[in-house]
């Protein structure tokens, strides 16, 4: 513990005189510490067997910074055991919070690469998300990379009974028609945003956190905006402004749910059943 202390002291550049446990994930251990100045970081650290989640939140964190569009924290210092990150002071929503955010979010997603996926693959909660390999083609990607990963992991947890077998099975089918048309770059993803991974500083700027980077389409991202109720009606309307989105796309964002429902149900348990179910019954008829 003390020379893990030293570490920290070391990256810092102080003494760190205080440790303040904070709530939050449900598999991380947070803290804010503070250093003999008074200055404040955040304090992350995970059990052995989640330690990459580290690794892959602070390349997140670094994915999202290089776009130049929206607040992260800073990664201050990530090791086997850590990530320090910069600590953001909660401020107040403002009038304009919702259109500042809608639109930073876009200019993010303007963000492109040349392959579906990442560099590495990472984590969607406590669950590996599979990004290698990488892909040219959506379709092939979201079905490959995301739904037949997390069905196989449903599989093995004994979640798929023959109702779920059949249905799946029909959305293969359906997929390359249900998203003809809507093919676009593979642009910058937060990958896991909702009201809870982000933030609002002192001066009323949206912060992104917890995130899940890949590339991927960003219908993807907004269908998970949309999975526990979603943002106000302004985030989509400035959204749409600064990034004009495929015709038809609210259509497309409970397919883009169910990834997370399977996930939550791998996670979480059989009560996600249900769900899952009825989203696919949706696309398949």
């Amino acid at each position: 513990m003390i020379e893990q202390i030293s570490v920290l002291e070391t990256a810092i550049g102080e003494k760190i005189v205080s440790s303040k446990p904070v709530g939050g994930g449900c598999i991380a251990d947070s803290k804010i510490i503070e250093t003999l100045s008074g200055k404040k970081y955040f304090l992350k650290s995970y059990s052995d067997s989640h330690a990459n989640i580290l690794k892959n939140e602070a390349n997140g964190l670094k994915e999202i910074a290089r776009s130049k569009s929206i607040k992260v924290p800073e990664v201050i210092l990530q090791n086997e055991s850590h990530l320090l990150l910069e600590f953001i002071e909660s401020g107040k929503r403002g009038s304009t919070f919702s259109e500042k955010f809608g639109r930073q979010f876009a200019r993010m997603h303007k963000t492109t690469s040349d392959s579906f996926g990442f560099y590495e693959n990472n984590f969607i909660g406590a669950n590996l998300q599979i990004n290698l390999p990488q892909r040219k083609n959506w379709t092939e990607f979201y079905w490959e990379n995301r739904l037949l990963f997390q069905y196989k992991l449903a599989e093995r947890n004994g979640y798929s009974d023959s109702e779920f077998k059949t249905l799946f099975n029909k959305l293969e089918k359906a997929l390359p028609q249900i998203l003809d048309g809507t093919e676009e770059k593979p642009t910058l993803l937060h990958g896991d945003l909702w009201s809870g991974n982000y933030l609002v500083d002192t001066e009323g700027n949206p912060v992104l956190i917890d995130p899940a980077v890949y590339y991927g389409h960003r219908e993807a991202d907004l269908g998970m905006t949309l999975l526990f109720g979603g943002f106000d009606s302004m985030f989509y309307k400035a959204y749409d402004e600064e990034f004009p989105l495929v015709y038809g796309w609210r259509d497309r964002m409970d397919l883009y749910k169910l990834y997370h429902v399977i996930n939550h149900l791998n996670l979480f348990g059989a009560g996600y059943y249900s769900q899952t179910v009825s989203l696919i019954k949706k696309y398949t008829g």
